[in-house]
């Protein structure tokens, strides 16, 4: 992927999305392969130090620190830092960019809702300044309405800061609108790439991902077959 865009990773459960994710952040080492970042390998790296390479990692299902506060869970992000004052426009552009965490600033984390939660690991993430954020399953558990508000985020950071993201979603329509570039994973491997508004014409694409619709009352879903990818 290119410096400065959105790439997205599409592919159905198990296909090994969060896991491309948590190997690139140094939570699982891969079996075979290399690993390279700003030309440096991080192949089994320690994840502390791909941290303060400037990689921040929100991962599927959120996992904020549910007894500290939302300003701590800010404060826990930035932990590798020390420009102050930095720091604190960062803080300030959050809030911006999510404004209910305002509200709940001095409030535990656990007793944010699933969304706020989501916008809460996001903005964790930015806390560090990273140049390059791992987004697993951002919509997961969320309504369509809070889903659409956390991509149009999302856009807006990477447009705004220039931050590089890594995405993987199963909401494939809301991925490839949000991406500049997309690649489909089947069963660990990669099986088509190309720019969003080309895999968006795909016939492939537009039968397995944006439109999972039954045949019929008795019909089975289309995703379930066995695909021969072209």
């Amino acid at each position: 992927m290119r410096r400065g865009e959105i790439a997205t990773v599409l592919g159905s459960n198990g296909a090994g999305k969060s896991t491309i994710l948590k190997t690139i952040s140094g939570i699982i080492d891969p079996r075979k392969g290399s690993i390279e970042f700003k030309g440096e390998p991080i192949t089994a790296r320690d994840p502390a130090h791909i941290v303060q390479m400037g990689l921040s990692h929100v991962p599927e299902g959120r996992e904020v620190f549910p007894l500290l506060s939302v300003r701590d869970n800010l404060l826990m992000g930035a932990y590798t830092r020390k420009d102050k004052d930095g720091i604190a426009r960062d803080m300030e552009a959050v809030c911006n960019y999510f404004p209910i965490l305002r509200e709940r600033f001095t409030q535990d984390a656990g007793l944010l809702s699933g969304g706020q939660q989501q916008m809460l690991a996001i903005s964790r993430a930015i806390m560090a300044s990273p140049d390059l954020i791992l987004l697993d399953e951002p919509s997961l558990g969320l309504s369509p309405k809070l889903t659409k508000e956390i991509f149009e985020i999302v856009v807006r950071i990477n447009r705004e800061r220039g931050t590089t993201i890594l995405l993987v979603e199963q909401n494939a329509n809301m991925a490839l609108n949000a991406s500049d570039y997309g690649y489909v994973l089947e069963n660990g491997r990669i099986v088509m790439e190309d720019t969003c508004a080309k895999l968006r014409e795909k016939d492939d694409i537009k039968e397995f991902y944006p439109g999972m619709k039954e045949v019929g009352v008795r019909g089975e879903r289309r995703w379930k077959k066995k695909k021969n990818w072209r």
